[in-house]
Formats: C-alpha cells, structure tokens, sequence
C-alpha cells in the first residue's frame, strides 16, 4: 500500500520538477527505503499510548503532558478569531493522552516577565513606542523577539495581568514559572497592566472580544532593579525590587510563582 501511495505521490511531483523547476525527479525506491528507515527508528516508541499511561499511572509514575501555544489562542476561550484549530487548554491534555481528566493534579502554566506577540489581533498592553518596543525585542527571548522561521519581529508589550490572570485561570493552573526576568534588568521603571478601562469603567475580568478592541491598559509603575541578574540562583539573592515585581506578579494573578528563570540555559532557573 505505501509502496503504491508513493509512486502516485512520485508521478505527480515529478511532472512539476521536470517541467517547471527543471530538477532531478523522484526516485519512488529510494524515498521508500528513505521512510523504512524512519520506521525503524520510530518503531520502538511506537505502541497504544492511552493503555501504556494507564499501566504507568497504575505503578505510579510521572507523567508529562507539555502544550504548546498561549491560552489566548484557543478557540473556545481565546481571542476569536485570532485562534488555533485545536484546543490549547491543559483539560484537553487528557482527552489527547487517553487518561481521565482528574488524574491531572498539577498544571505548571509558563508566563512571560513581560508581553509580546505575532501577527495581528488585540494587544492591550502593547509598546507603541517604536525605538522603546526594539530595546525590549532585542533583549528579549533566547536571542531577540524575532519570528523563528520568519525572522519577523514580534510586537512588544508590557507584563499584562488582566490577560494573564484570565490565561492562568482557563488552564486551571496551580503555578507559574516566570520567564525571561533577566531581560528587564536594564530598566529604571518597569508598567505593568492591571486592569482595562473600557467605554470609562476599569475592569479586571478579561472582556469578549468585541469590547477588547476597545480596551485601554491602566497601568502601575514599579521601580526596576537595574542591573544584571543572570548567575543568581538563589531568590533571596535577587535584588529586593526584583522580587518585589515577582510578587506583585503573583498577586494579581493569583497563582504561586514557583518557578523564576533568568536565563535561557536550564541551569538558570529558581526555584521557590
């Protein structure tokens, strides 16, 4: 049967790269003998996924369920129709794994020091100050805030809580790690969003998506550590303001922070 799939799949390609791109054609046995080997190197981790967790969790091992993609892009709860095609909630961790939902007992949800994004779709807190949005993408991430296949820059924003708490609370989250905080080192004064003033009122629930677009960020200004906090492993050790901004953090979302990295290796993580 994939022997066959492959030869149509060859016949068809091969039309476009002769004629078009005037390149080598497919050879079908040699992209045959190209997935065996695949195959095999797959096969050993190959089996019925739902029946080999429940042994486990039986013998009472651990189990990790990573996702991918922000709360915000779910297509339930998220920012419609700025949204992926499948759920991005913890919850349906156990709907793909095949186990039942309340053998989940922790749910470890990663929030970012401050915001950015990619593509369009509402940004409360965005930085619109141009030169002010580079200073912040070029220190942020693991090399800059830049599109990994694109290389396009991300947008920039300020630490969002009204967001953030709303994303924590759909995962059903029992703690936060804290990321890239060392990419704030180099401010005197750090914003951070804590709440949304809407047609004149100031909400802290996060809105529907319509009254998003009119969203305007409140902000409360906290002062920065000002220097370079890459090495330190200790919390106690942090300057006194950067805790204070960790803190802060975690009372407006609501969810311990257990969880700091300030660093991208994984050796620069605190833990609480």
């Amino acid at each position: 049967m994939l022997k066959d799939k492959i030869a149509r799949i060859c016949e068809q390609k091969n039309v476009t790269l002769k004629y078009l791109y005037n390149k080598p054609e497919l050879d079908p046995d040699e992209l045959l003998n190209t997935l065996h080997e695949y195959r095999d190197m797959v096969a050993p981790y190959v089996c019925n996924v739902s029946a080999f967790l429940r042994q486990a969790i039986k013998e009472g091992k651990g189990i990790l369920l990573e996702g991918q993609l922000g709360s915000l892009k779910d297509p339930d709860h998220g920012i419609y129709p700025m949204v992926t095609s499948s759920s991005t909630l913890a919850a349906y961790g156990a709907i793909g794994a095949g186990i039942p939902p309340y053998e989940i007992k922790r749910i470890v949800t990663v929030v970012k020091a401050y915001s950015s994004a990619v593509g369009a779709g509402e940004f409360v807190s965005e930085i619109h100050d141009e030169v002010e949005a580079e200073e912040l993408r070029k220190r942020g991430g693991d090399g800059g805030e830049y599109g990994a296949t694109t290389g396009r820059p991300r947008r920039m924003g300020w630490f969002d809580a009204v967001a953030s708490r709303y994303g924590c609370q759909i995962q059903g989250a029992t703690e936060v790690a804290l990321t890239v905080l060392d990419c704030l080192g180099y401010l005197k004064e750090i914003p951070v969003c804590v709440g949304y003033e809407i047609d004149g009122e100031v909400v802290k629930e996060f809105p529907v998506t319509a009254k998003l677009a009119k969203a305007k960020p409140v902000y409360e200004t906290l002062p920065g550590w000002n220097c370079d906090i890459r090495g330190i492993t200790e919390y106690d050790k942090l300057p006194e303001n950067c805790r204070r901004y960790i803190e802060f953090i975690e009372k407006e979302i609501g969810v311990p922070i257990t969880m700091v990295s300030n660093g991208p290796k994984r050796s620069e993580i605190i833990y609480r």
